[in-house]
């Protein structure tokens, strides 16, 4: 007795198609790329606020240089004066962004004005507010 087969489409449609397999990949390269955007935004906040604690620590060294020597602005201070062996720093600090030493000043400056600034040129920039070096 020859029995007929009986062809049941949902038991040959087992697998993924090339189709779904593609839009998941999609989505999965979407995600990674979204999370690579995420993640250089948040190393550049950190580069910034990390040079921004080094400016902070620099205009510090300076104000201490000033008040031990008790000078007033504006006072010849060039970075022998802060760094060195026994002074308050060992090396110029670096901006993390660039790696590039921080330009020395010159004189002590006026309350609010900071000592040194970023030389970071291009994006992104570390630029000093008003707000920042409010009692510097």
């Amino acid at each position: 007795m020859n029995y007929l087969k009986t062809i049941n489409k949902r038991a040959r449609q087992r697998g993924t198609t090339l189709i779904e397999l593609s839009v998941v990949i999609a989505v999965l390269l979407l995600l990674v790329g979204v999370l690579f955007i995420g993640i250089t935004a948040w190393k550049n906040g950190a580069n910034k606020a990390a040079c921004l604690v080094n400016l902070s620590s620099i205009q510090k060294a300076v104000r201490g240089y000033e008040n031990m020597n008790g000078i007033t602005p504006p006072a010849p201070c060039t970075a022998a004066n802060i760094i060195g062996p026994g002074l308050f720093f060992t090396a110029m600090p670096k901006c993390p962004t660039t790696g590039v030493a921080y330009a020395a000043g010159a004189t002590i400056p006026a309350d609010g004005v900071p000592w040194t600034n970023c030389v970071t040129a291009g994006p992104p920039t570390h630029v000093l507010t008003a707000a920042q070096t409010v009692g510097w």
